[in-house]
C-alpha cells in the first residue's frame, strides 16, 4: 500500500506543477537587452519586426531547467527582458514560464511589462531602468 501511495504521489507531482520554476536562474538567465532606444521601442508593431525564437531554441532551455515533459498549454518561453521593454531573443534572456503557479505567473508578468513599457514611453522611467527593474527584480 505505501509503494502506491508513494508512486500516485511522485507520479503526480509533474501534473500539480511542484516544480515549476517561479523565477528565471539568474546564471541560466540574466537578462539581454537588444535596445533602450524609446524612438525604437514606442513606435506601434515594434515586437512584431523583433519577436523570433525558434523551436529548436526552445527545447534546449525547457532542458536547462530540467523541465522534461509539460502539458500543452503549462509553460511559454518568455523574454526575462520582454520585447517592449526592449529585450533581445538570446538564450540568455529567455526562461520557461509557468501559466499557473501562483501568485507569479506569465499573466502577472505581462501586467507588469505593460505598465513598463507605458511608463517608459511616457518618460516617467528610462528603457534602461525598466530592463534592470524586471531583470533583478522579477
Amino acid at each position: 500500500m505505501r509503494v502506491l501511495v508513494l508512486a500516485l504521489v511522485l507520479g503526480s507531482a509533474g501534473a500539480l506543477n511542484l516544480h515549476a520554476p517561479l523565477l528565471p536562474d539568474p546564471a541560466l538567465t540574466p537578462g539581454d537587452a537588444l535596445t533602450s532606444d524609446p524612438a525604437v521601442i514606442c513606435t506601434p508593431g515594434y515586437t512584431h519586426t523583433v519577436r523570433n525564437v525558434p523551436q529548436a531554441l526552445k527545447e534546449p532551455i525547457y532542458r536547462a531547467y530540467g523541465i522534461t515533459s509539460r502539458e500543452k498549454g503549462e509553460y511559454e518561453i518568455d523574454h526575462l527582458i520582454s520585447l517592449e521593454l526592449g529585450g533581445s531573443n538570446s538564450a540568455r534572456n529567455l526562461w520557461p514560464e509557468s501559466f499557473k503557479t501562483q501568485p507569479l505567473n506569465a499573466h502577472v508578468k505581462d501586467t507588469l511589462e505593460n505598465t513598463l513599457h507605458d511608463l517608459a514611453c511616457s518618460g516617467r522611467l528610462t528603457f534602461v531602468q525598466a530592463q534592470q527593474a524586471i531583470a533583478q527584480n522579477w
